[in-house]
């Protein structure tokens, strides 16, 4: 049993400040974000569309753009760190920006959002200061602020956003923390406990994309291992489409995944506590995961 609330009973603002009362920063977006993004401006935009309220000052939200911005270009859209406790979503999107992105603005405009969630990035969280998952919260009036923002600013841009790809992690705190936060807050009970060892993607169910799916699953084959099915044809208890890929409903849920109308979506699931991965190479899965969509896309 988790130890705020009562059983059967959905959280109220009581139970959300207990939780948030538990929170403490373990490490600095500062340090591991903004000192490798900032200095990015001498080969891109790096342009501030935000911050988080909680404390303006410490969690500017930062995007990076292609100087030469186009708006009747194509746009590549990365974003990371919708749950801020997923390193390599944050880390693979700098990554990608500080060593491949230049690469591609003669053909596309490149937008990076390398950490949308910064407070939840310092206390590794998968929910906000107010308990809310940013990345079930991508809708209009989005009570999150993270999702809001990201929102605001990519109805600003006056573009066609033809790729996007959303980076993620699954931890073995899913199950240590996460899951049964998220049933003692909803009320609700959690059956599914499988975590895949390896690299999966998430599409849209509403525009799967299987050959641009199998392009990314290929591409990352390379810098580490494509999770398995388990025994009953799934990954966290959704059916495989094939090798490596589930789909999800991204608009219905809400999901970060439907922040744009991109022809080409997809999300990124990392595991870094596999014994057969670390940091690096788990940095490395996810910039090969955006070389791969965008080679795919470049080609269709």
């Amino acid at each position: 049993m988790y130890d705020i609330g009562s059983p059967g009973v959905t959280w109220g603002d009581k139970e959300k400040k207990q939780w948030f009362n538990k929170q403490v920063i373990k490490r600095s977006y500062h340090d591991e974000v903004l000192l490798k993004v900032l200095p990015l401006a001498s080969l891109f935009d790096v342009e501030q569309y935000g911050a988080l309220t909680i404390d303006k000052a410490r969690y500017p939200l930062y995007a990076i753009k292609s100087k030469n911005w186009q708006a009747d270009k194509k746009t590549v859209l990365v974003t990371g760190g919708v749950h801020g406790y997923e390193t390599s979503g944050v880390q693979g999107a700098i990554r990608f920006a500080q060593t491949q992105a230049q690469d591609y603005q003669t053909l596309f405009n490149v937008i990076i959002l390398p950490c949308i969630s910064p407070w939840g990035y310092e206390t590794i969280n998968r929910w906000n200061p107010k308990a809310i998952d940013p990345n079930r919260s991508f809708y209009a009036n989005s009570p999150a602020e993270e999702s809001a923002a990201a929102l605001n600013l990519m109805q600003s841009l006056d573009t066609e956003i033809y790729l996007h790809i959303d980076l993620h992690e699954t931890t073995d705190t899913d199950n240590s923390e996460f899951r049964p936060a998220l049933a003692a807050r909803d009320a609700t009970v959690h059956d599914n406990w499988n975590i895949p060892d390896g690299f999966y993607l998430v599409g849209d169910s509403t525009k799967t994309q299987a050959d641009f799916q199998k392009a990314v699953i290929t591409g990352v084959e390379a810098v580490t291992h494509i999770a398995p099915a388990d025994d009953s044809g799934k990954l966290i208890g959704v059916d495989i489409e094939q090798h490596g890929v589930i789909n999800y409903a991204a608009r219905e849920l809400g999901l970060c995944m439907g922040l744009t109308d991109a022809k080409f979506v997809t999300t990124t699931e990392v595991y870094p506590d596999s014994p057969n991965a670390d940091d690096e190479n788990c940095i490395l899965a996810q910039v090969a995961a955006i070389t791969s969509a965008i080679a795919y896309a470049k080609n269709n």
